[in-house]
């Protein structure tokens, strides 16, 4: 792996937008010299994601099935008991999982439920696995707790540019959603925030998502990119549909302007085409979401997985290749020469 790559927090939009729009073979080349530079390119991280608590949430994402104030037809749940989660976890980790991702539709953790969120780290780590929590906001105490029960990363995704994001969600503001990045990374837990392209945003919003990550004091160590799955009852029902290679295009600037950071292919692969993703790994997403569901939504089944990657020649990434990441990110110097 490379010592020598640039890290960058000081990109401009200038930057990001020329090369958002290089001609496409060119644009490729880069993300995937970049990629090779600090990744096996034939290796990709395969996480799981379980919903823990389903529905109910108060806020009012206009993407979300799970928002109480859109008529999904999507039932609340209580709470997972947490044997319940930790028996899945064991299954995720038996089909080649690495990292366990648990998700809670709430605005933000309550302190009754902390008890059983620490439980549910533990056991996953206990397992060997990295894990992963979204929660929502995070308060201080929150942060916290969830540093002293061992959790690896924290998800909370910034969805869409400042300019878009008011169009989308009204109950929290960006603002809001980088002060909680801040909590994260100041308590020394991993950062995974991305965002959510397709939702009827503007190509500027879709580099200005990107842009905001990359410009951050420090990058977000897995980046997840969605593709909007438009569900039924939700105001963005009947968006109309990105164009692939807009969506590759956006990974390919992900890969370049957060050269260390895991840039992962999640919502929406159901519906690509098997060269779509191919593209999208040529680009530099190097981890997916495995399994057949993400929270509420369809995702390729595994054996379609093993396909894809059989064909590619593609590898699961094992964990230990994962420690060899992070300490780059935490000690990269942050380079201010222009790309």
């Amino acid at each position: 792996m490379s010592t020598t790559t640039q890290i960058r927090t000081d990109w401009t939009k200038e930057e990001a937008e020329k090369i958002f729009n290089m001609p496409f073979n060119d644009l490729l080349f880069k993300a995937q010299t970049v990629h090779r530079e600090n990744f096996n390119p034939n290796q990709v991280q395969q996480s799981r994601l379980l919903s823990i608590k389903t529905g109910g949430c108060p806020e009012d994402c206009a993407y979300c099935s799970q928002s109480a104030r859109n008529d999904s037809g999507l039932s609340a749940s209580k709470l997972m008991e947490v044997e319940k989660v930790l028996k899945e976890a064991r299954k995720a980790k038996e089909s080649g999982a690495t990292r366990y991702c648990m998700g809670a539709a709430w605005r933000s953790p309550k302190d009754r439920d902390m008890a059983a969120i620490e439980m549910m780290i533990k056991g996953v780590k206990d397992l060997g696995m990295e894990s992963c929590m979204t929660l929502g906001m995070l308060d201080d105490n929150s942060v916290k707790r969830l540093k002293v029960a061992g959790l690896d990363y924290y998800n909370h995704n910034i969805d869409t540019s400042e300019r878009y994001y008011e169009k989308i969600i009204t109950t929290r503001t960006f603002a809001d959603r980088i002060d909680t990045l801040s909590r994260v990374k100041d308590a020394g837990i991993k950062v995974c925030s991305g965002g959510i392209v397709g939702m009827g945003e503007e190509q500027m919003d879709r580099i200005d998502m990107i842009l905001t990550l990359a410009t951050l004091p420090s990058h977000p160590d897995s980046v997840p990119i969605n593709m909007l799955i438009p569900i039924e009852g939700t105001p963005m029902a009947d968006v109309e549909k990105l164009d692939p290679i807009e969506f590759v295009r956006t990974i390919a600037l992900a890969r370049i302007l957060m050269p260390l950071a895991h840039v992962r292919l999640s919502a929406g692969r159901e519906d690509m085409s098997d060269e779509t993703q191919a593209l999208c790994f040529f680009a530099g997403a190097n981890s997916i979401f495995m399994g057949d569901t993400l929270l509420t939504t369809d995702n390729p089944d595994e054996e379609e997985d093993n396909q894809l990657f059989k064909r590619l020649g593609i590898e699961p990434m094992p964990l230990e290749a994962h420690a060899d990441v992070h300490p780059d990110v935490k000690n990269a110097q942050v380079e201010t020469a222009t790309a």
